[in-house]
């Protein structure tokens, strides 16, 4: 009997740890819980639009304290973390979007990464006279909405979170859907590089899954003092409709015009290289190419040595009209940002080796010249006078005000024509994507706010510019 006694007491004292111990854990377990906002599994990433700005609005608040030295760090670590990543980076994003060449998202990532500017850009000015010192100096918005494109989701996510965390904010991302898998990694890793560089977390947010509505939410979320909107013209007008200070990165429809004063060869490549990066799926890439009568023969064979394939049958040219152009006006989304060859194939067309481009001879209003395709496609138009090509560029670039370029040796035409254009890049002698600073100078950004004005943005455009006041000196002059 006391035997049993015993072995009663051992189970039920057994029992008791083991019931100890379940609590232990089950608490460990809420305290985690509590610790890291709900819903959120991965650094960054959040069910809900409301629980990741909250959660980045904290995180702006302890950054907003730190020095610039601190952002200058993290700024460093960011660069030095993903600069191994960049080429598996760039497989993903083909994978996930079908769009683009592995190894020009390469080129773009490290451009990225080399030459976003960061603290530095942001400058303060100073006067000083009789009645003291003003100091105009730049700050934090808080936390900004940040939509990003389909086409350069890596590119633009890393650039914005440099030029944005260099301006002291903190951002929510509201990615394309179509390149979620990629946004939500991404944000994931930088948010970890973050953290272990100054020990804040979530300065990046995103959702787990993106979808029109939850951008529309952010846009009006009270907490987001800032949107900036890189994607079509109907995000920036529905961001430009939130109330809210806006940069707005919209469309363009870049011509290229060579006159007979260029290098001709060397306008060949340029236009071929600059329209090819990426099978054209840069805003700031060549849509169509404006030539004088008395080259365009020699143009034309310059760029097919350049790796370019021309297409002379109407025929065949139709074919691609048909199969690329949807009847509602607007490109066809399956052959966007493919390479040259599957074009071709799918239109049945003939081809050698692994072209860059597609070129064909057409009218001012064909289609391939008026609807910016994002494909490899580039039409030839002919005309006979610099102002008869003038005119050409300026209603083939429709008032967009984006980017254009010119080959030519004759300094009056030169700037003439940027003076006409108007765009936030125009580009001499040069390939497109000089104007991104890729074998051009300046810095770099894929956020170009051309319908609001800021142009190329870099962290000075996600800063606020305020006045200070010293009416007691500081003159020494």
């Amino acid at each position: 009997m006391m035997e049993n006694n015993t072995q009663l007491k051992e189970m039920i004292r057994s029992m008791v740890i083991d019931v100890l111990q379940g609590q232990k854990q089950e608490t460990a377990s809420l305290q985690r819980i509590k610790q890291a906002p709900e819903g959120q599994v991965e650094p960054g990433i959040f069910d809900t639009v409301d629980e990741a700005i909250q959660a980045a609005k904290v995180a702006q608040e302890r950054f907003e304290d730190c020095t610039l030295a601190t952002r200058e760090k993290v700024i460093a670590d960011i660069r030095a973390a993903m600069r191994p990543r960049v080429q598996e980076l760039a497989q993903k994003t083909v994978e996930e979007t079908g769009m683009g060449r592995v190894a020009d998202k390469v080129l773009k990532l490290n451009l990225t990464l080399d030459k976003t500017p960061g603290v530095e850009d942001l400058v303060t000015e100073c006067e000083t006279g009789d009645n003291g010192m003003t100091l105009y100096e730049l700050s934090a918005y808080g936390v900004i909405g940040a939509i990003t494109p389909s086409t350069n989701p890596a590119e633009t996510l890393i650039c914005n979170t440099i030029g944005m965390l260099a301006a002291g904010n903190a951002v929510f991302f509201s990615v394309h859907p179509g390149a979620k898998h990629l946004s939500r990694l991404l944000v994931s890793e930088l948010n970890q590089i973050i953290a272990k560089s100054i020990g804040i977390e979530n300065l990046i947010v995103t959702l787990r899954e993106p979808s029109i509505e939850s951008a529309q939410e952010m846009m009006l979320h009270p907490d987001v003092s800032l949107l900036v909107v890189t994607g079509g013209p109907g995000v920036v007008k529905q961001a430009l409709q939130s109330g809210k200070k806006v940069i707005g990165a919209g469309a363009g429809n870049p011509p290229a015009f060579v006159d007979e004063t260029a290098d001709i060869k060397k306008a060949a490549q340029d236009i071929v290289l600059g329209a090819s990066l990426d099978n054209n799926i840069l805003c700031i890439a060549e849509k169509s190419v404006v030539a004088m009568r008395q080259i365009e023969p020699q143009l034309v064979q310059e760029m097919v040595k350049a790796g370019c394939v021309l297409i002379e049958n109407q025929q065949d040219i139709q074919c691609l009209v048909d199969l690329t152009v949807l009847p509602n006006g607007t490109p066809n989304k399956k052959f966007v940002g493919k390479n040259a060859s599957v074009i071709l194939d799918a239109a049945h067309i003939p081809y050698n080796g692994d072209p860059r481009l597609i070129i064909m001879r057409t009218p001012k209003d064909h289609p391939f010249a008026v609807i910016e395709m994002l494909m490899p496609i580039l039409p030839v138009v002919t005309v006979d006078s610099f102002d008869e090509g003038l005119d050409v560029c300026l209603m083939l670039e429709a008032g967009l005000h984006h980017t254009a370029t010119m080959h030519s040796l004759n300094m009056e035409r030169l700037n003439r024509m940027a003076r006409k254009m108007k765009t936030s890049i125009f580009v001499k002698n040069g390939p497109s994507y000089a104007g991104l600073g890729f074998s051009g100078e300046g810095t770099t950004t894929f956020t170009i706010a051309t319908p609001t004005g800021e142009s190329t943005t870099s962290a000075r455009c996600f800063a606020r510019r305020r006045r200070c006041c010293l009416t007691t000196g500081f003159n020494i002059r």
